[in-house]
């Protein structure tokens, strides 16, 4: 740790303390306890003595899990869709504040890996989005908010893009398996995985969660190369390193690897195993040292919390006073967030927004709160991990706590029936340590009668029968239907035949069909979208407690949708190709499983358009209730555009060093280079700009979301660059602004070991999403 950027100052108290440590107090801090007074999912023990009070660490990167007193945000995916940077500041200004009050000094979020390129990946949701650039600028602005308050902690570190084979069978010690190995290249991990944590570095990231999977042959927290060389060295990040709970598998080769914090315990490092290292000679003490460092440093400048834990009770149903972490100042982020990220996808003459309906009719399982909705008695697990609207899966039966942990635990066969869809309740969160455990849940149906007391509207409803009696005099119907995801498996497909009956049954029977999707990841739609009688076609992704209530404004009107997709829907499954399915063990790699990137950078929409495949719904695609024209698209290069590639001040940072030289370099225990936070300079500096003028030609007030794209010559047709979002009254006109840096002109040259940016014209193209391109033109360098 260098000390640079905004830590000096918490550095040197760190250093100061460090010094004052025994090997034994210094090893002590590095790895977790099971603590008996509080619920936080990992402790780090005190030190009195010099004035540690300990440290919390608790889920998740969408709000504070597994309490009470606190508030259910819209998930990372549905933030992804409101392609909102204020919005997305704004929510992890109070959600840091929660943990803050709850005593929790290091959150457990967000997340960036999985990125999203497994599209039946079970934790896409808890991310913003798959194209890095969307990612990262949403990413940047949640760690700038959370750690007002708190130490965030972006995960996974890194090429976490499955669930199948993501750990050895954690109950079986004795089973043969490793977890799923990701083969990547220096090209591919710097152009599309490491770039949102570059973001969350530059942004002053305090931690990073090191992930369950191995990376080109070694397990990812004690994989030198992308914990050194990429993070430490190349990236300049001044935190400490955490495990995913359990993912430690040895002792000396994490510590020399870069591993700076063992959760939720460790086997390893535990008893004094680190003094013994140093001792022998095996570890130099400047590693510990530098282990201590970082986490105290971390700490002492983002989270000195005098009680870690003191709001977090250990048992939910002993009595506990109840500390509130709540913000009533949040509620209108609240609400807000959760109706931004709704993107409307289809609507036909104008069906929505709803005009008072005489008799609207609802239907579908996901229309209605949870039944269960308790941390105590049978399904606790499944209230604890946002599952409490899955007591029931198609084809299993009861979704009890055992299967759940089995799936959690990697025990469960790859094969294992798992539920793809969520029958006992409206799906406001996904499943796993990302979910959220709100105070309260507002449900469609819930909103939809409170609109209809207004309105004095007839209403019907049927959420119990998948082919219901629809009263054709309907003015509308209504279907709510979702897709669930969860960390422990990937999704068993992108659509299901359940849940398509349900709509077919409605629309045969009413001519104004709606069809509400609570969807954590991509779902497919072609089974009925071209249906005559289906009118109007919501995502309504996983909008956190306020489902409800932002649901009914945007189908009613009171304010135009404005999210847009963060990821592609294709027509059918087999579009996505290889980067469909997870890969699982064959004969030949019966216990190793091996997934090889071998389609490089061309994933999601950069794939599809190399392969001249028409999608359903484009990425960045999405309806509002009014119109808008772009014109007078300008660009302009700054005086600091060139390809000369300076190293700056000496060669201290220069990324021609040898730690990033080669993705089998994983064991050595060189020095890394020191790099400033975020890495290069040079890469952040800005070399070019483009504007355009955006109006308001319709009749309602609406926000829209013009869209950069650029073409980097040699690589994809289109990579989003630039995105900004402004609510404009009918006639109203804006000016869209959009700032390149070298970075995002720039393609990593693995040969050189190096960013270049090569001499030439590039492409721009801005519009409402990445095929509806409105304005053409080009940038030179």
């Amino acid at each position: 740790m260098s000390g640079s950027g905004g830590w000096e100052e918490s550095y040197q108290v760190a250093k100061d303390l460090v010094s004052r440590m025994t090997n034994d107090e210094k090893n002590n801090i590095t790895y977790g306890y099971a603590s008996t007074t509080n619920g936080c999912s990992g402790n780090i023990p005190s030190l009195e003595r010099l004035g540690f009070p300990g440290l919390c660490l608790s889920d998740s990167g969408n709000g504070v899990r597994g309490t009470d007193g606190v508030n259910g945000y819209p998930s990372g995916l549905h933030m992804g869709a409101t392609w909102n940077k204020a919005l997305t500041l704004s929510r992890a200004q109070f959600m840091g504040a929660e943990f803050k009050r709850k005593g929790v000094n290091v959150a457990l979020g967000p997340v960036v890996g999985p990125l999203g390129r497994t599209a039946r990946g079970g934790r896409n949701w808890e991310g913003f989005s798959n194209d890095p650039y969307l990612s990262g600028s949403l990413t940047y602005d949640t760690i700038m908010g959370m750690q007002e308050s708190v130490i965030a902690c972006v995960k996974h570190f890194i090429m976490n893009e499955q669930e199948t084979n993501r750990n050895p069978p954690l109950t079986d010690p004795t089973a043969l398996n490793v977890s799923v190995n990701s083969n990547i290249d220096d090209k591919t991990i710097h152009e599309l995985y490491l770039w949102p944590f570059q973001d969350a570095v530059k942004a002053g990231v305090g931690s990073v969660m090191c992930a369950y999977n191995q990376i080109n042959g070694s397990y990812a927290c004690q994989n030198s190369w992308t914990q050194n060389g990429l993070l430490k060295g190349e990236l300049g990040f001044q935190g400490f390193i955490v495990t995913d709970w359990g993912a430690q598998h040895a002792g000396l080769a994490t510590a020399e690897a870069g591993l700076d914090m063992v959760m939720p315990s460790s086997a390893y490092w535990e008893n004094g195993n680190l003094t013994l290292m140093v001792r022998n000679g095996s570890l130099p003490q400047s590693r510990l040292d530098d282990m201590a460092t970082r986490i105290l440093a971390s700490w002492h400048r983002y989270a000195q919390i005098e009680e870690p834990g003191a709001g977090m009770p250990i048992d939910l149903l002993a009595p506990h006073p109840i500390d509130d972490a709540r913000d009533p100042a949040a509620n209108d982020m609240l609400l807000q967030a959760a109706i931004e990220g709704h993107v409307l996808v289809k609507n036909v003459n104008n069906a929505l927004p709803l005009q008072k309906p005489k008799l609207l009719s609802l239907f579908g399982y996901d229309g209605v709160v949870p039944s269960i909705n308790t941390p105590g008695g049978p399904g606790t697990f499944n209230w604890n991990f946002g599952l409490v609207s899955t007591q029931y899966a198609l084809g299993l039966g009861d979704f009890n706590d055992t299967y759940l942990f089995e799936n959690f635990a990697s025990a469960a066969p790859w094969d294992a029936v798992v539920p793809g869809i969520a029958l006992n309740g409206t799906l406001y969160t996904g499943g796993g340590s990302g979910a959220t455990t709100p105070a309260f849940i507002d449900a469609p149906f819930d909103a939809f009668l409170r609109q209809a007391r207004t309105d004095n509207t007839l209403m019907h409803w049927d959420f119990y029968n998948q082919e219901p009696m629809v009263n054709e005099a309907s003015d509308a119907c209504i279907v709510f239907i979702n897709a669930l995801a969860s960390e422990g498996w990937d999704r068993p497909d992108l659509a299901d035949s359940y849940s398509d009956k349900l709509v077919e049954s409605v629309a045969s029977q009413c001519n104004n069909t709606h069809v509400v999707i609570h969807n954590s990841g991509i779902r497919l739609v072609d089974a009925w979208v071209d249906n005559p009688n289906i009118t109007a076609i919501i995502y309504a992704h996983l909008p956190g407690q306020d489902s409800g209530q932002a649901l009914v404004e945007v189908m009613y009107g009171v304010q135009s949708p404005s999210g847009r997709l963060p990821y592609t829907v294709a027509k059918k499954a087999s579009d996505y190709g290889r980067t469909l399915n997870p890969v699982v063990p064959t004969n030949d790699s019966l216990w190793h499983t091996q997934d090889n990137f071998t389609e490089g950078v061309y994933i999601d929409y950069r794939d599809f358009i190399a392969k001249n495949i028409t999608p359903r719904y484009e990425f960045g695609y999405g309806l509002t209730y009014s119109e808008f024209a772009y014109s007078n698209l300008q660009t302009q290069s700054t005086s600091s555009n060139t390809t000369a590639y300076s190293t700056g001040n000496g060669t201290a940072w220069t990324s021609t060093t040898a730690w990033t030289s080669s993705p089998a370099n994983t064991t050595s225990n060189t020095t890394a280079p020191t790099h400033p936070e975020g890495g290069d300079p040079n890469l952040w500096t800005p070399i070019a700009s483009v504007s355009c003028t955006v109006q308001n030609t319709g009749a309602v007030a609406a926000a829209e979301v013009a869209q950069l794209y650029v073409h980097i010559p040699g690589g994809p047709a289109r990579v989003l660059r630039g995105f900004q979002k402004e609510m404009l009254q009918p006639g109203q006109s804006c000016t869209m602004d959009f700032e390149l840096t070298r970075r995002d002109l720039s393609e990593y040259d693995a040969a050189q070991r190096k960013w270049v940016l090569n001499k030439g014209r590039y492409e721009v193209f801005v519009g409402k999403s990445v095929l509806d391109v409105q304005l053409r033109g080009a940038v030179y360098v």
